[in-house]
């Protein structure tokens, strides 16, 4: 079993920043980020692997923007958002697979935190 609870949501300015932390127990392989807004598919962000730290963005939206990192001695991973914008509005979601490989596929993960809301104000 892997247990993620994600932090550090908030209402934010456009053009402000945001760092998401998702704390983890368990040996997940690979911790992603997802995030959903009410009515639409849940949609892959970005995933890293535990031990190589190899990361892959699936957003075209947020690329150069969002960047996901672990500590490596902390089981810990974070998701660093510069200029938000209205459009990044949404539940972002941590989720872990016990897979070696990043995927963007919410079907491809086993285990999910509960969210934490980003609100990005105009």
């Amino acid at each position: 079993q892997v247990q993620l609870r994600e932090s550090g949501g908030e209402l934010v300015h456009a053009g402000g920043s945001l760092r998401l932390s998702c704390t983890f127990a368990g040996v997940p392989g690979v911790i992603a980020w997802f995030r959903q807004v009410p009515g639409t598919e849940r949609e892959g962000v970005s995933c890293i692997t535990k031990n190589d730290g190899d990361t892959s963005d699936y957003l075209d939206s947020v690329k150069g923007r969002f960047t996901i990192s672990k500590e490596r001695l902390r089981n810990l991973v974070y998701l660093q958002m510069n200029s938000l914008k209205p459009e990044d509005t949404a539940v972002y979601y941590c989720a872990a697979t016990r897979k070696s490989y990043c995927s963007g596929l919410s079907s491809e993960y086993d285990f999910w935190g509960k969210g934490t809301q980003v609100t990005v104000s105009s």
